[in-house]
């Protein structure tokens, strides 16, 4: 059985294109994983895309991930709520100072909070000035990133608000696949609330 999905492909070609979000209030920072984990990246990965069918890395081996992770211009950066792990965003510099948000997005318990317009507002700065951090790669000229059908329904409000400009769209058919997680009874509700 298959269902037909739309992407949308977004981008930004200069920095003046970020309109940041509000910081949220309470105790939210955002910092860079900066030694490469894979068990900490595939825990974020399933965390946060388990319930809206993030599958394609779920196959990957342990060098895989280490691959993947260690590729210069790649960065994780990680929002915390009071120390607990919210979300995410994955940076990946590609060629020409062309960098794409490959992952992004929060823990169900931690949507609706105004942590999500943050976290990408952030993750869109570093990614326009990823090269200060990567002096190997040339200054990024263009960010992008995708969304689709099956990601929450917030999702493209969000990257639109930010200054995001779609510039395709497609639709295929894809497989069915149950959600991977999270569990069964999980909670949408923040914890501490």
């Amino acid at each position: 059985m298959s269902i037909a999905v739309t992407t949308w492909s977004l981008e930004q070609t200069s920095p003046a294109d970020l309109r940041p979000a509000a910081v949220p209030e309470g105790d939210i920072r955002i910092v860079r994983s900066e030694v490469p984990s894979p068990e900490f990246s595939r825990f974020l990965y399933r965390a946060v895309g388990g319930d809206v069918r993030w599958t394609d890395r779920l196959g990957m081996t342990y060098a895989q991930w280490e691959e993947t992770l260690g590729r210069p211009g790649t960065e994780t950066w990680v929002a915390y709520d009071r120390g607990t792990p919210a979300g995410y965003a994955e940076l990946q510099a590609q060629d020409e100072g062309v960098v794409e948000i490959v992952y992004f997005g929060l823990m169900p318990a931690f949507r609706g909070r105004r942590i999500g317009g943050h976290l990408l507002s952030y993750a869109t700065a570093r990614a326009w000035d990823l090269a200060e951090r990567w002096p190997d790669l040339p200054s990024t000229k263009r960010v992008w990133v995708h969304t689709c059908s099956l990601d929450g329904p917030h999702a493209m409000a969000n990257y639109e608000r930010r200054g995001f400009a779609l510039f395709d769209t497609s639709v295929a058919d894809e497989p069915v696949r149950e959600t991977p997680g999270p569990w069964r009874g999980a909670h949408p509700a923040a914890p501490g609330r």
